[in-house]
């Protein structure tokens, strides 16, 4: 079989499972089934499967990954999240958008200390959706911060689809976990700044509203008590990674046991909190894991089958510059975004890019920033993006899909921005990794 076609039934045999509705991980099996008989030799080829899908699953560097998610269950199911809110509120002066301002920094706060956007997002909105549009905002004011912010989770640490990243291209798991903090940051402030441009631009789409005024310590007093706290969990995971002190998942442990300790000290560590926390991470957890099961059989398969190395022949033959490669790699991911999950983009893309970045010699922690900020772009984008259906589940009859498509159009374009200047200047996603490495 030629090439070609290998990488019609492979690729586009998943891709066609993936677009009727069929879950992730029963597309990429049943693939597997048909390529191991094809191309690894029929029933040696399925008893590789079954040894290849248990070695991807006990893989120890995909460890930090429940330990990530539950670190920010505990966050949600504790109530310590309501506790951050009110602190980072009384802190936040009257600006124009000073609710949707909130959101966004209360977001970037828990992107330190979760590992899920959709737990981030569905928090934000249960908690502050209501609040806004009671307070006269409009519904795209009120959703897109939210959303925007939420889909920043995947970019600071400890973000679990980092680590699946990382441990699916080879790329070191510790560095891209820092290397994401820089982009990070630069789109919760740009963020933060085109909200309030907007607000003041026009001021019916956030009314102000009369606020305390607080001073000294009663200002400060749930900053110190609650935000500081828990903000230094993201300083101990980043601090051991980055000094050597601890692997990537000695860093995770020591953030998950660092949170359950804080809200036992804050008295919410209930036996039913700690319960449903452990319920969430497991049902997240396992879902990755049951993906995971093939994706190292599927590149193996696109392997052995010549697809790789024929679509990066054949890409190489067209004598494109580097820049344009890479161009064409990021298009090619944020048009993906537009019809299926993360998991899916990486499942599908990695087995084929990754070989590309190696033969160009790309610096895999600029070109991993690169890639995660493209499955954050995935996560807003229309019409299947994973934060907007969030959204759609957790905010009110009043709030249409169509603003919610609207509320996601100007944090689309600031992303796209930050994904040029980052693809024009590396140095912002390399020099932390660097620095701390």
């Amino acid at each position: 079989m030629s090439w070609q076609m290998a990488s019609l039934l492979l690729l586009g045999g998943s891709t066609i499972l993936l677009f009727v509705g069929i879950p992730v991980a029963f597309s990429f099996i049943a693939i597997n089934l048909i390529g191991a008989v094809l191309f690894l030799g029929g029933d040696a080829g399925l008893h590789q499967l079954v040894r290849n899908s248990s070695a991807a699953v006990l893989n120890f560097s995909l460890t930090p990954i429940p330990l990530f998610i539950l670190m920010g269950e505990v966050l949600f199911h504790t109530g310590l999240a309501i506790k951050v809110i009110a602190a980072i509120e009384r802190l936040i002066r009257q600006v124009p958008g000073r609710l949707a301002v909130v959101a966004v920094v209360a977001g970037t706060v828990f992107s330190a200390i979760s590992g899920s956007t959709i737990a981030t997002t569905a928090m934000l909105g249960s908690l502050m959706l209501p609040i806004m549009l009671a307070r006269g905002y409009h519904p795209t004011m009120a959703t897109g911060p939210i959303m925007a912010i939420g889909a920043v989770d995947m970019l600071i640490p400890p973000s679990a689809l980092t680590v699946l990243l990382g441990s699916l291209s080879g790329i070191s798991i510790s560095k891209l976990l820092i290397g994401g903090v820089v982009p990070g940051l630069i789109l919760s402030v740009a963020f933060v700044v085109y909200i309030i441009a907007r607000v003041r631009a026009d001021p019916a789409l956030a009314p102000a509203t009369p606020i305390d005024k607080l001073s000294g310590w009663a200002r400060f007093d749930p900053l110190i008590r609650y935000v500081l706290p828990l903000v230094s969990i993201f300083v101990v995971v980043i601090g051991a990674m980055s000094g050597g002190i601890a692997t990537p998942t000695e860093s995770a442990a020591l953030g998950a046991l660092a949170t359950m300790a804080l809200a036992a000290v804050y008295g919410a560590l209930s036996f039913a909190a700690v319960t449903k926390a452990l319920h969430g991470t497991i049902a997240i957890s396992g879902m990755i894991l049951f993906i995971i099961l093939g994706a190292t059989t599927f590149s193996q398969i696109l392997s052995f089958s010549g697809a790789t190395e024929g679509i990066v022949s054949a890409v190489f033959g067209q004598e494109l510059s580097p820049s344009a490669i890479l161009a064409g790699m990021m298009a090619l991911l944020i048009f993906l975004g537009l019809f299926v999950d993360q998991v899916s983009m990486m499942l599908i893309t990695l087995p084929v890019f990754m070989p590309i970045v190696h033969r160009l010699n790309i610096d895999p922690i600029w070109f991993g920033v690169l890639y995660l900020i493209c499955m954050q772009l995935g996560l807003l984008l229309p019409p299947h993006g994973l934060l907007l259906m969030t959204m759609r589940g957790v905010a009110p009859p009043q709030v249409t899909m169509a603003d919610i498509f609207r509320a996601v159009v100007p944090y689309v374009v600031l992303s796209l921005i930050l994904l040029a200047v980052i693809a024009m200047f590396p140095v912002i996603a390399t020099w932390l990794p660097a620095l701390l490495g």
